[in-house]
């Protein structure tokens, strides 16, 4: 039988091994994880995209950027929020009076067309 020393020197050994092997597959110091920055440059890219084509082809809106949308005013008057989701079904829902208007990519200047007249 194994007395209670060598069940403890075990144990010691055994969670040493699990941390090493833990600290070798972790992040490095003043590293970053690239798989999830990418993920958040996509959905701003396409929000950055949809920002552009929103103040040229419609410059009476006013465009303000948020962290996951983009809210659209004219004349100091909430006129709709747009977002670029996939988890979401795509098409509009309200959020009080505001219309909520989620696409899966970045829309074209007709979507926003039709979209925008249904808002206001």
């Amino acid at each position: 039988m194994i007395d209670g020393i060598w069940w403890l020197v075990i144990l010691f050994a055994v969670i040493a091994a699990l941390w090493l092997v833990a600290k070798s597959r972790g992040a490095k110091v003043g590293e970053q994880n690239g798989h999830t920055q990418s993920k958040k440059d996509k959905s701003h890219d396409g929000l950055q995209k949809t920002s552009a084509l929103l103040k040229k082809y419609f410059p009476n809106y006013r465009v303000i950027r948020k962290a996951n949308h983009l809210l659209l005013s004219k004349q100091d008057k909430k006129i709709a929020m747009i977002t670029i989701d996939r988890k979401l079904a795509t098409g509009q829902r309200r959020l009080g009076d505001v219309p909520v208007i989620n696409y899966h990519r970045v829309p074209s200047r007709a979507q926003l067309t039709a979209n925008l007249q249904e808002a206001e």
